[in-house]
């Protein structure tokens, strides 16, 4: 039996040994020790736990040098707009480069964090996530409130907004969440505090970029403003992945999600980023302010590409789209143009091509329609009409022979043709009669 568990298991260690070799490769040209390996099970037990494990950026050397570069060069305030270098080749432009990837791990690096006080917080009030949505303001609220089941004896003035708060301890009231033991609300409050740490980071990372901005974006930072230009840079990835985006995503850059506490979403406003900072879009009337969003986004993402390829350093490009978007806005608030009295037209003097006279008038009267039809094509309310058939069946009578005798009854009246003759015969007669007496009279 042991020499059989023997060659079970010398089986075993030569499977593991073909296996390993991979790992072994990956791990030399990742630079991992090879007990790296069999450390990633606890690695993964350790992300709900502890909190270095799940977050590494502050203590990278990448993370050090960069804030350490940021913090030297605020403090010498050097002016890039003199100095003569490629963009390419400035160490300047560089480091800005270097501070967009930066803020987009910082980012990333917040998410992870906030996940980890979700969890570990989820025990003690379950319904604080869906109710701050924010990551930085949930860190805040969370190391405000603490382990303290009253809210009413918290104080979360300027943190959250007023029916935000009212909600938060209404429902805290009734939250089925039960205080943290000491450690795991250590791990917490440690959490939130690296939280704000990286995000002080990221705003001291804003502040460098957005100083140099009329450097290395001027025809976007013409558009949206220096500060809003870095954030959509930061935000984006560089100024590179903002050039490759579409209008419609710029818009939506920096868009928070909105917690409106119960109340109706008819009054809310649309969705918008950081372009809801600009100067443009602030002095822009609120029912146009949805056009004017879109309209900005798509000149920032126009001045972003000219900015990508160095097409215009002096930043007249950015100039010019801005007065371009000015004008349209301005443009849109124009009342409507007065409806003007249409004139009548003028009179032709020409001869008209149209036959008349006594032939055309005795065709009209010839064919014009008389009583007798106009009468059969009416139909009186309520009454059947007669038809040839009877039934309804054949030719219908119309109005003809409903007088009340049963008899077809049509008008007497003389057309003017006949009226003319009559008229006519008359004087004839009358002058023949005339005649004839002179002629008795004179015999």
């Amino acid at each position: 039996m042991a020499s059989l568990a023997d060659s079970f298991l010398a089986d075993l260690d030569e499977l593991s040994d073909n296996e390993a070799y991979p790992e072994e490769e990956n791990a030399e040209a990742a630079g991992v020790d090879e007990d790296g390996d069999d450390d990633m099970p606890d690695l993964e037990s350790l992300n709900y736990d502890d909190l270095d494990s799940v977050s590494k950026l502050q203590k990278t050397q990448r993370y050090i040098d960069i804030i350490q570069k940021i913090e030297g060069a605020l403090e010498k305030d050097t002016d890039l707009s003199n100095q003569g270098f490629i963009l390419e080749e400035d160490p300047e432009y560089q480091l800005i480069v270097d501070c967009n990837a930066l803020s987009v791990d910082i980012e990333n690096e917040l998410i992870i964090i906030h996940n980890f006080i979700r969890d570990k917080y989820r025990l003690k009030f379950p319904e604080l996530e869906s109710l701050v949505h924010h990551p930085i303001d949930y860190a805040r609220v969370v190391k405000k409130i603490g382990n303290e089941m009253d809210l009413t004896l918290v104080d979360l003035e300027g943190l959250l907004p007023s029916a935000v708060i009212m909600v938060v301890s209404v429902t805290a009231s009734t939250t089925s969440g039960k205080p943290l033991s000491e450690e795991n609300l250590v791990k917490t409050i440690e959490a939130c505090d690296r939280a704000l740490n990286l995000d002080a980071a990221k705003k001291k990372v804003l502040d460098f970029v957005e100083g140099r901005m009329g450097y290395i974006a001027p025809n976007l930072s013409a558009i949206a403003g220096s500060a809003v230009a870095a954030k959509l840079m930061g935000i984006a990835g560089g100024l590179g992945a903002l050039a490759k985006m579409p209008a419609c995503n710029v818009q939506l850059l920096g868009a928070k999600k909105k917690n409106l506490a119960g109340f109706s979403t008819a009054t809310s406003q649309f969705r918008v980023g950081y372009l809801e900072h600009t100067e443009v879009f602030q002095s822009t009337p609120p029912a146009l302010r949805t056009r004017a969003c879109r309209l900005i986004a798509a000149k920032s993402t126009l001045a972003a590409r000219i900015d990508s390829i160095r097409g215009d350093p002096t930043g007249k490009a950015g100039r010019n789209l801005l007065e371009e978007i000015r004008k349209k806005i301005e443009k849109w608030q124009e009342p409507p143009p007065a409806k003007l009295p249409k004139p009548l037209p003028v009179p032709d003097s020409e001869p008209k091509k149209k036959r008349g006279g006594r032939r055309l008038r005795k065709m009209k009267e010839r064919y014009a329609v008389t009583d007798m039809m106009k009468l059969a094509n009416r139909m009186q309310f309520g009454i059947p009409e007669e038809s040839s058939l009877g039934d309804g069946l054949g030719e219908g009578y119309g109005m003809l022979g409903q007088a009340g005798s049963g008899k077809l009854r049509v008008s007497a009246a003389q057309n003017k043709l006949a009226a003319k003759v009559a008229k006519k015969y008359v004087l004839f007669c009358f002058s023949h009669s005339i005649s004839f007496c002179y002629f008795v009279l004179c015999h």
